[in-house]
């Protein structure tokens, strides 16, 4: 079947920071085309121009040889980085494989299997009740969404993990699991491996830990944070210099509540709020002073106080709402959207605050944070659906003027060769 000219170079390389990861680089008229193609492939955009390949089953530079394959077929202009050439044409072999009678193209298939199954629970289509350790491994039980038979049970981790039971109900998994496991029973999945942490990292546009002798020298900055009592400073502060918002106290001593005088918007202040997941804020407005509500938000304990500020602000005085999307003012500043399959990042240049949007949630649609990841975040404020524009463009502004960015850091050029026209013959390594 005959295509279409396609007007894009797409360069693949090896990441920098992650061994066997890859880098494809796109430019051109049509480079959108060949995005949305590597998307279908499995790869996630960490800015405008890059996307990035990074798997549990370490077989990057083989699914970028077949994605390089395909696009050259489409018509677009494709080369590949040396260093990245050679390990294409390198057919590694894992040590200690423990299905020894497996041949390389079934080795594939079941990493390939493994691979889904990690992004089925990364991206939620697979939800884990409990785990537990089995020797030297782990095993789970846990629920796809849809499907005939969904409730499965899995054994192994990274490149082995698979289904070894399905299962009709999730009463029956579940019961089943309890009795195999018994008292190494645990509530929910398991931590991340090594490997699955540091793939989650790369596909978020963020360097692995570690990544390099210079790590420390090109670490993050530290996230901005609010001070232990620096919270109960601004709510005195705030009540003193806006009477339009009146104060009064719960049965609880430990919570404060605030009203405005319209009767549209609420905050509550949790005084014994310390910890930096414990929530200290909750915020929420109304259609009307007695109508429904319309959207509600929560912001935890080391919140900046800027944030706070300027959101309390807004709903007592709205600002002139501004045309456009949300993030316009990160894009401004010079953030940049990685995008997956179920939300999209929008991260600081300097790495040190980002914003979750996840269109299909109803409770945390919007997540503003500090620093690189949501799991270990410094502070984080959810918004959920029906949240206005204009508060989020609002959040957006004050989040930019927090972040900096660094300089830029000088690029090296990378040298490359063309695609070849035929394979040549593979050469043997251990993994």
């Amino acid at each position: 079947m005959p295509y279409a000219p396609a007007d894009a170079h797409i360069h693949f390389a090896l990441h920098p920071d992650h061994h066997s990861g890859v880098i494809a680089t796109t430019s051109g008229p049509t480079a959108d085309a060949a995005r949305s193609h590597l998307q279908d492939l499995g790869w996630r955009s960490t800015s405008p121009t890059t996307m990035v390949l990074a798997r549990i089953d370490r077989e990057e530079p083989y699914y970028a040889a077949t994605a390089a394959e395909q696009l050259h077929r489409y018509g677009f202009t494709v080369d590949i980085a040396p260093d990245l050439q050679e390990e294409i044409d390198t057919e590694w072999t894992w040590g200690n494989y423990p299905f020894p009678w497996c041949t390389r193209e079934e080795v594939r298939e079941v990493s390939a299997e493994a691979q889904r199954i990690h992004d089925d629970i990364a991206e939620g289509r697979l939800f884990i009740h409990l785990h537990a350790e089995d020797g030297h491994t782990t095993v789970a039980v846990g629920s796809y969404a849809t499907g005939v038979r969904r409730h499965v049970r899995l054994h192994g981790e990274n490149h082995l993990r698979q289904v070894v039971a399905r299962f009709d109900h999730e009463a029956e998994a579940v019961a089943d699991f309890q009795r195999l496991y018994s008292v190494a029973v645990r509530p929910g999945p398991a931590p991340l491996t090594d490997l699955e942490r540091t793939v989650r990292q790369v596909l978020r546009g963020q360097r692995p830990a570690g990544h390099s002798a210079d790590s420390i020298a090109t670490a993050p900055a530290a996230p901005p944070v609010a001070a232990l009592g620096e919270h109960e400073q601004f709510l005195t502060s705030f009540l003193e210099g806006n009477p339009r918002w009146e104060k009064y106290r719960t049965w609880r001593d430990e919570t404060t509540i605030v009203s405005h005088e319209s009767l549209t918007v609420r905050a509550e202040f949790d005084h014994e709020a310390r910890h930096r997941t414990d929530t200290a804020w909750s915020m929420a407005e109304y259609n009307g002073p007695v109508g429904e509500r319309l959207w509600h938000a929560t912001l935890t304990a080391g919140t900046p106080i800027p944030l706070i500020r300027g959101l309390l602000e807004h709903l007592d005085t709205p600002s002139p709402a501004r045309a456009g999307e949300p993030h316009e003012p990160l894009r401004d500043a010079g953030w940049h959207p990685a995008s997956h399959p179920a939300w999209t990042t929008w991260r600081a240049p300097n790495r040190t605050i980002a914003l979750d949007h996840v269109p299909h949630a109803t409770d945390d649609r919007w997540v503003l944070y500090g620093g690189e990841d949501l799991d270990r975040a410094a502070w984080a404020i959810r918004l959920s659906a029906g949240v206005g524009h204009d508060v989020l463009t609002q959040l957006a502004g004050t989040a930019a003027a927090l972040a900096e960015p660094p300089p830029a850091p000088a690029r090296r050029a990378t040298l490359v060769s063309q695609l070849p026209a035929t394979a040549p013959q593979p050469r043997g390594r251990v993994r």
